[in-house]
């Protein structure tokens, strides 16, 4: 791939940026990027650029040199390596990663991702709810066996049978 701004070198730099949801992509050579400043010489570790260590430190700012109690890492070490060392220092270095999480996701708590189903395979998916009602209606059936409860009994297993065939007509419960 050729530098896109003089056209002459291979480009060996290669700079994404996003404005306003605009995502731009520069493919320079090495001169083209100094030209324009990008320091190719001293490249900010991928940590550095999310924790906004790339920008000039404020004098009065200073660094917790708090370690992690199970693994014994500082916050130094997660900068050099973009790691952390076990599920204690999510706790541990919590006020550090609010803002890097918030800056790389849409919040702080993960919901989850379904997967895409065709409509015909989603209709026949049955949701959620229904599933933890079935499973509320057997533990009842096992209640009412266990006290002897016969009719109760009989009447619940007729729901969970009508439940399950709503929820998938071809499979028995």
């Amino acid at each position: 791939m050729m530098c896109e701004a003089c056209g002459k070198k291979a480009a060996t730099v290669h700079w994404t940026e996003m404005i306003n949801d605009v995502v731009r992509k520069m493919h320079l050579c090495e001169a083209c990027a100094t030209a324009k400043g990008l320091d190719v010489n001293n490249p900010a570790a991928f940590s550095d650029v999310l924790l906004g260590l790339g920008a000039p430190k404020q004098p009065e700012t200073r660094e917790r040199d708090t370690a992690c109690g199970l693994c014994h890492m500082r916050i130094a070490d997660f900068k050099k390596t973009s790691r952390l060392g076990c599920q204690a220092c999510y706790d541990t270095f919590a006020d550090e990663l609010k803002p890097l999480l918030q800056a790389m996701h849409k919040g702080q708590q993960h919901v989850g991702k379904a997967p895409a189903y065709p409509k015909e395979v989603k209709a026949a998916i049955p949701a959620v709810g229904s599933l933890s009602s079935l499973a509320a209606l057997r533990q009842k059936l096992a209640s009412a066996i266990t006290a002897e409860q016969y009719e109760e009994a009989a009447r619940l297993r007729d729901q969970i049978r009508q439940h399950a065939e709503k929820a998938s007509p071809n499979q028995r419960p």
